[in-house]
């Protein structure tokens, strides 16, 4: 391939992969994903597993530049890092996001280069990929495929198969796109692989309709307190009196609710530092018979570390502490190495000790309530396990990081993918937006407006019961994904080529 056909061979997967966001939010213009996925699809066919490799890598870096762009106003804006730095900093990130995105692929040049092999592999090599970054290096796991039918008949399934089995079916349709637009499919598997989809699509519909969980006990009523606290203020010790007296006051009308909750991190120091506040508060809710979850940085004096967590005042006891913690914003990956070197790895609150498993949610008005801090909500089987024996999942988040990107318009979209997933309502407070109310289809039937001071009220019916997705979570369609892979690729060392 000679230099100008390269050039345009990766700016064309450079564009096939920045045209995949348009199909999530804010975007939310589904028939982008299949598209996109089908441009990658038609390039990995008959090729090396170096090819194979270059190919999705290039995919990856035009899918996440362009999808995860927020990025840069966190390094720039809130990481000190100058513009041409930040911008470095932010290809390099999403290079290595790409790295490990292509990686799965590679098994794409061990199965038989056939139509048949390709339709199922690819989707089931998708699934792993995003699998993968679940959980490796502690996982990214942003921009699925999947979430691009929130809004979908297909998102009957979440509650069956979770945001991976939509990502199977989204890469399915790309897969099909592709032999369709190359010829490589009889006109009778084309029928045969429609009416499949058509069906897939119908069940999706139909179990949109079913009721995976039921009601428990009377509403509560809930009060979401967002102060838009600028980031450059947050950790100002000049500022922390200001940002205590506004939280009170935001609050002040609402202590006949049942819950009043405050964003991650809304109380900027440890309660130790600040006890006589802490004890008003308490002696308020607990005079109101309101209970108050709040973010708050907590230490441990056995062990001398600090967390991310919420805490329950009033009526209510316990603490959370979050457990999924942000590279270089909570915790310093390499930190001997990394620490003091720049200002970005020594950001406030970056040493953030992780949270133990298995730790019990809230009891609300005899309603337990599950936790889930800002990052923790993107990751579908946490979500699952820690929300199975509640009746509410609640996330708290402060995502003023984002700026005024696309990023907060993402999270909410995956936060509500996990009501969906788990049939269960969301409440979802935040410093400056997106503030919601969630129900548990995993329809917004709240909002509060973005980058102002406000409150969200409303009512938040509790629900008991269980999905399938909740009892066996991503693992049915990581397990089959993998059989596929290893049976087909079996298949070819054992007999070669399969003919169709």
């Amino acid at each position: 391939m000679r230099g100008i056909e390269k050039l345009q061979h990766f700016g064309g997967l450079l564009f096939a992969g920045a045209i995949f966001p348009l199909g999530l939010a804010p975007f939310n213009f589904w028939p982008a994903v299949p598209l996109s996925i089908a441009l990658l699809f038609r390039t990995l066919q008959h090729k090396t597993v170096k090819q194979t490799l270059l190919n999705t890598i290039a995919y990856a870096f035009g899918l996440f530049f362009a999808g995860a762009s927020w990025l840069y106003v966190s390094i720039h804006e809130y990481g000190f890092i100058a513009a041409p730095l930040a911008l470095l900093a932010t290809v390099l990130f999403c290079l290595f996001l790409a790295f490990i995105f292509a990686m799965p692929f590679a098994l794409s040049a061990f199965i038989p280069q056939t139509p048949i092999s390709w339709i199922l592999a690819l989707p089931s090599i998708w699934v792993l990929s995003e699998w993968v970054r679940t959980w490796f290096l502690t996982g990214f796991p942003w921009l699925f495929a999947g979430y691009s039918h929130t809004e979908t008949w297909l998102s009957g399934w979440a509650p069956v198969g979770g945001i991976l089995w939509l990502s199977f079916l989204s890469a399915f349709s790309g897969i099909l796109l592709t032999l369709i637009f190359q010829g490589h499919i009889k006109l009778s598997t084309v029928r045969r692989s429609a009416i499949v989809m058509l069906c897939i699509v119908v069940a999706g519909y139909i179990l949109q309709q079913y009721e995976w969980t039921e009601k428990s006990g009377k509403p509560i009523s809930v009060a979401l307190i967002q102060p838009n606290i600028p980031q450059g203020e947050k950790w100002s010790k000049e500022k922390q009196t200001a940002i205590l007296t506004q939280l009170s006051a935001q609050s002040e009308v609402h202590w006949d609710k049942d819950l009043i909750v405050w964003p991650e991190m809304a109380v900027p120091t440890t309660p130790e530092r600040i006890p006589v506040f802490m004890r008003d508060l308490q002696k308020r809710a607990l005079k109101t018979n309101t209970s108050l979850l709040s973010g708050i940085v907590t230490y441990d004096n056995e062990t001398h570390r600090y967390f991310n967590s919420m805490i329950a005042l009033g009526p209510s006891v316990g603490q959370y502490n979050k457990t999924r913690l942000v590279p270089f914003g909570e915790y310093v990956p390499f930190e001997s190495l990394l620490r003091g070197l720049i200002k970005f790895f020594d950001l406030p609150m970056s040493s953030i000790a992780r949270g133990g498993d298995n730790q019990e949610p809230f009891s609300v008005q005899g309603h337990l309530i599950s936790a889930a801090i800002c990052y923790e909500v993107v990751y579908p089987d946490l979500v699952a396990r820690t929300s199975i024996d509640s009746s509410v999942i609640m996330t708290a988040s402060n995502d003023t990081w984002f700026g005024r990107s696309i990023g907060p318009k993402q999270h909410m979209q995956m936060a509500q993918m996990r009501a969906l997933e788990n049939a269960k309502p969301l409440m979802r407070g935040t410093n400056n937006g997106i503030s919601a109310l969630v129900d548990h289809k995993g329809k917004i039937y709240q909002l509060a407006e973005q980058y102002n001071i406000t409150v969200l009220s409303g009512i938040v019916q509790p629900r008991v019961g269980s999905t399938v997705f909740s009892k066996l979570r991503s693992w049915p369609i990581v397990f089959i994904a993998l059989f596929i892979c290893i049976a087909l690729i079996t298949t070819r060392n054992q007999h070669g080529e399969i003919k169709t």
